[in-house]
């Protein structure tokens, strides 16, 4: 994916609002910005571009930005504007509508219509999504009462955007070009469920999109539920209200079985438990039981059938690494294969 970073810190100190304006204008809008703390700014962006979705995990000095009759008039990028704040606050107003929002607050403007919007309070941090309003396949007259209204986004399709979001503005994996654009339709596919989720119009929703959420909606749920051993197949499909032949075929889209993902997430979990030292005088009985191994032999016997190490060998290697001093432990295998799908 294609990747941007822009940051005042290292400008002088008379130029740094200044050019955060100009990289914001640029990037996003013109607007009309402003701050007490134009002569210690600070500010930092990351633009993910994501196909024809862009990201925005930014932090910046609380400030007060714009979006005016005539600015509209002079450059419109025809946006809709999702943003997650994770800390400081917003005052948000579009329209009639006038909200304030804190932490984990969630909210859509539409660039093509006059806002303002005040961020205050501890140097706020949020992720911002863009996404083409031609791309939401909702009628603009349905959304608009959505405009600068609160988005639940610790609950249902909310929360899962927001832990989308979050999760992109933390990661630092390796991603291929061809990943960007894969992402995006994923993100454009959520927030459009989740607009139509908020103004009751999921019938308008091409099948497309409800396959993405759903398989979202369904591995967000795994997630929470590793420690169950009783988490099959069967139970994911119920706690759905889908048949387990169609969660099969959700899965098979994805490349892999509903069991081999639950056993890819159990292991993977297991395997940072192991390397925390925090966790290395709990058994690895009580480990793999948290992760939903009800059976330690069983539980051996797949770590090392994934990793081509006993997860006892694992822990000491991994400790070790991070203790200097530690005993020697017998050696491993030179790579460890990735869990089987």
């Amino acid at each position: 994916m294609i990747e941007t970073v822009f940051r005042c810190d290292d400008l002088p100190v008379a130029d740094r609002f200044d050019y955060w304006r100009e990289q914001m204008t640029h990037l996003i809008a013109p607007m009309e910005m402003s701050s007490e703390h134009t002569r210690d700014f600070e500010g930092e962006a990351r633009v993910l571009e994501l196909g024809a979705a862009h990201v925005w995990p930014t932090k910046f000095r609380p400030m007060r930005f714009r979006r005016t009759p005539k600015l509209i008039r002079q450059s419109d990028p025809e946006l809709y504007h999702f943003s997650f704040l994770q800390r400081g606050n917003l005052q948000v107003s579009q329209g009639r509508r006038e909200t304030a929002y804190g932490h984990d607050g969630l909210y859509v403007v539409d660039t093509s219509r006059p806002y303002d919007c005040v961020a205050y309070g501890d140097s706020p941090i949020g992720v911002g999504l863009e996404i083409p309003k031609a791309l939401i396949p909702l009628p603009y007259d349905r959304i608009d009462p959505l405009l600068a209204r609160p988005i639940p986004g610790h609950e249902g399709i909310g929360a899962l955007l927001a832990g989308f979001l979050t999760r992109l503005a933390s990661d630092n994996g390796m991603y291929r070009p061809s990943d960007g654009p894969r992402l995006g339709t994923v993100l454009i596919d959520l927030a459009a469920s989740l607009l139509a989720h908020a103004v009751e119009a999921e019938d308008v929703l091409p099948p497309e999109t409800h396959r993405h959420t759903l398989i979202l909606r369904v591995q967000n749920f795994i997630r929470r539920n590793l420690h169950d051993p009783q988490l099959t197949p069967a139970a994911v499909a119920a706690a759905h209200h889908i048949s387990v032949s169609y969660l099969h075929r959700l899965f098979r889209a994805q490349d892999t079985t509903v069991s081999g993902w639950i056993r890819q997430q159990r292991l993977d979990r297991v395997r940072r438990d192991l390397a925390d030292p925090g966790l290395s005088a709990v058994p690895l009985h009580q480990l793999a039981a948290r992760r939903g191994f009800a059976h330690p032999a069983v539980f051996s016997r797949t770590f090392r059938a994934a990793y081509g190490i006993p997860p006892s060998d694992y822990r000491q290697l991994e400790l070790r690494a991070r203790v200097p001093d530690a005993p020697p432990s017998r050696p491993a295998p030179a790579a460890l294969a990735p869990p089987p799908r």
